[in-house]
């Protein structure tokens, strides 16, 4: 960290180095033998070497586990035999803030950090139209607050006006690397892949074992497949990741992974990563915005999720004022920091000047089992959700680097 910002015990502070989910592409394009830099300085044989990469092959997947922390990997490891014989000797990298989908993966898939990418959380202000935008679904609402309000559509920005930074995978494909990605039919062209994955050729393969079998054959020519797998994440969220349900996802993800790899022309590089963990939310320790004054006043929106917020004042209100009410009602529950303390800390790597209207004045980092919602935004099912992330803590930010060689 560079910046002030005190972390209270428990909490991690990002990283956008070698140690973090921006190296890994990177790290897999050195260790193809490609010569890729990032705009944030990140090179791909300084991050091959320090993730521990070979050098000189030819073949490689990478594969992302959405959802799997390495501590839900150590907590329920007897549900993974072959990823736990693999972290005997694996690595860890950190996640991204906020710790969760959209910008952990454009971050992951930029090298970069989310002050570059423009995707800072599960939903976001669109400064342009002062609609909450969502960005994994690439919609928007303009009204958030009016009761009944529907999503009113697509967001009114295009992907790549957002997320303005050329990928890993369009620098490899452009060096003339064969670069694929399987996946289901309609990820292909969405918002959130053209934002934060673009580049590789798609192919539309529904199902994990269909997803497999498409990389197996992708591989039979020298280049970089990437696997995105979103069953662990969606199970997580669904019934928590201590359920025997998470058990049974983390299970299939298992076997698949080791049908990929022995079946895997030899010395393919198999890299399993993820964007984030999943902790395991208390309804006890849940602080409703629409029921808190004090949380409420002079709060024009609130975006992000109930891990990470981000916290839009109003016109003419003092975002100083904000985080002080906020800090006192949240207590131990959460760090409630202003906007340039926590840029001035790097908790969002380089902020580019088109970024910055769309980050929160005032940015909220749960602790513990704690999370922050508002009840005129988020549903019931969103409030109960029993698997969270986004924040700061191990559980959240510490995710596998896992590799093996066919």
């Amino acid at each position: 960290m560079t910046g002030t910002v005190a972390l209270p015990e428990g909490l991690l502070a990002p990283s956008y180095g070698t140690g973090s989910v921006a190296a890994v592409l990177p790290a897999v394009a050195g260790a193809l033998g490609a010569d890729v830099t990032t705009a944030t300085g990140l090179r791909s044989a300084d991050c091959r070497d320090a993730l521990g990469l070979p050098a000189g092959v030819q073949r490689a997947v990478v594969v992302l586990v959405d959802g799997l922390g390495l501590g839900n990997l150590a907590e329920r490891g007897g549900h993974a035999p072959f990823l736990r014989s693999l972290a005997a000797d694996g690595r860890s990298v950190l996640s991204s803030f906020p710790s969760t989908t959209a910008a952990a993966l454009a971050t992951f898939g930029t090298g970069t950090a989310p002050g570059r990418t423009g995707l800072l959380g599960y939903t976001q202000r669109n400064p342009e139209t002062g609609g909450l935008a969502t960005t994994v679904s690439w919609t928007e609402q303009s009204d958030p607050y009016r009761p009944g309000t529907k999503l009113s559509g697509p967001m009114r920005a295009e992907p790549e006006s957002v997320q303005r930074e050329p990928t890993v995978f369009e620098t490899l494909a452009a060096a003339g690397v064969h670069v694929t990605a399987p996946g289901p039919a309609r990820f292909a062209g969405s918002g959130m892949t053209r934002a934060a994955l673009r580049g590789p050729r798609y192919v539309a393969a529904e199902g994990l074992d269909a997803q497999v079998a498409t990389t197996l054959r992708e591989l039979r020519r020298p280049g970089l497949v990437y696997l995105y797998h979103g069953g662990v994440d969606k199970t997580g969220h669904q019934h928590g990741p201590r359920s025997w349900q998470w058990g049974d996802a983390l299970e299939e993800t298992d076997s698949a992974l080791r049908r990929l790899v022995r079946s895997a022309p030899p010395g393919t590089l198999v890299v399993v990563t993820a964007d984030h963990g999943q902790v395991t939310a208390d309804p006890a320790r849940q602080h409703d915005v629409a029921a808190r004054p004090e949380l409420a006043r002079d709060v024009a929106l609130l975006g992000g999720e109930p891990r990470a917020g981000h916290v839009y004042v109003a016109p003419g209100a003092d975002p100083r004022d904000v985080a002080a009410r906020w800090a006192s009602a949240l207590g131990d529950d959460a760090l409630v920091v202003l906007r340039d303390d926590a840029i001035a800390a790097d908790w969002l790597g380089p902020v580019a000047p088109h970024v910055l209207p769309a980050v929160g004045d005032v940015l909220v980092a749960a602790r513990g089992e704690a999370t922050v919602v508002d009840s005129r935004l988020h549903s019931s099912g969103a409030r109960e959700m029993p698997g969270v992330h986004g924040s700061l803590t191990a559980a959240e930010m510490v995710v596998p680097l896992l590799v093996a060689q066919a």
